[in-house]
């Protein structure tokens, strides 16, 4: 559990409740046909733009950003150092089943210990790591179309609302309702924007440009493990990939 993602969004919701509370509680904030316009309407606008198993695969990877998945860096680094002794001792066979941190990880193993040269290993897990990319970018580009949408729904629902307002300038009882769509649409469009998306598109992000640098240690781990280098020099060359601090307590450890 990311913890800075679950305090963050919790932090931000309480304070714009809080605000709504303090200004004479959140009835006023409510409007139901606001909701169907900017939840509604960009929750269909967005469908309509990716196909619907990318658009239904985004939903898991929105969950990503509080449960991202992927270890410590100098985890893998520790168990990489682990496996390279075992393998200098007692040869490539001796790393079948081994217990390894996750799938590519696992499969990469399974390679060296079929036999795989170093060329099939590095091709093979490199291409993997490119169509991983290319399916985060599609998930990501589903949670950005969220943010670019949203707005204009609401931009959508003031019109309408303003539409409504001034068509029934007469009928004083109609411009509150009127004047509450027009306004709490923009309120919404900017909430779904800026407080739950917006945050979200970097936070994924961010994690694939971890889990890149993450499985790229790995892919380069088992290169040399497959050529036989020592432990310690495993060691030194993975460790470049973290920063002087972590690297200092990875030499401690």
């Amino acid at each position: 559990m990311d913890l800075a993602s679950l305090i963050g969004l919790l932090g931000a919701i309480g304070m714009i409740i809080y605000a709504m509370i303090s200004g004479g509680g959140v009835g006023p904030f409510w409007n139901a046909p606001s909701v169907l316009i900017v939840f509604g309407g960009t929750f269909f606008a967005v469908m309509y733009m990716a196909p619907m198993g990318v658009f239904l695969g985004s939903f898991g990877a929105m969950a990503k950003t509080f449960m991202p998945g992927l270890g410590k860096q100098e985890d893998l680094i520790t168990r990489m150092v682990e496996l390279a002794g075992i393998a200098r001792k007692d040869g490539m066979m001796a790393l079948e089943g081994q217990d390894v941190p996750d799938k590519f990880f696992a499969k990469g193993l399974q390679m060296l210990v079929d036999g795989a040269d170093e060329g099939k290993l590095t091709t093979q897990l490199n291409q993997e790591i490119k169509a991983m990319k290319i399916r985060h970018e599609s998930s990501q580009g589903v949670v950005k179309a969220w943010v670019d949408t949203a707005p204009a729904m609401g931009m959508i629902g003031t019109l309408i609302g303003l539409v409504l307002m001034l068509g029934n300038m007469a009928d004083p009882k109609a411009i509150g309702p009127a004047m509450a769509v027009a306004l709490l649409t923009t309120l919404y469009g900017a909430f779904i924007a800026n407080v739950i998306f917006g945050p979200m598109v970097t936070k994924l992000e961010n994690y694939t440009a971890y889990e890149v640098v993450y499985r790229e240690m790995v892919v380069l781990g088992l290169r040399n493990i497959s050529r036989g280098e020592s432990p310690r020099n495993i060691q030194d060359i993975m460790a470049a990939n973290l920063s002087p601090k972590v690297q200092e307590a990875l030499e401690a450890a």
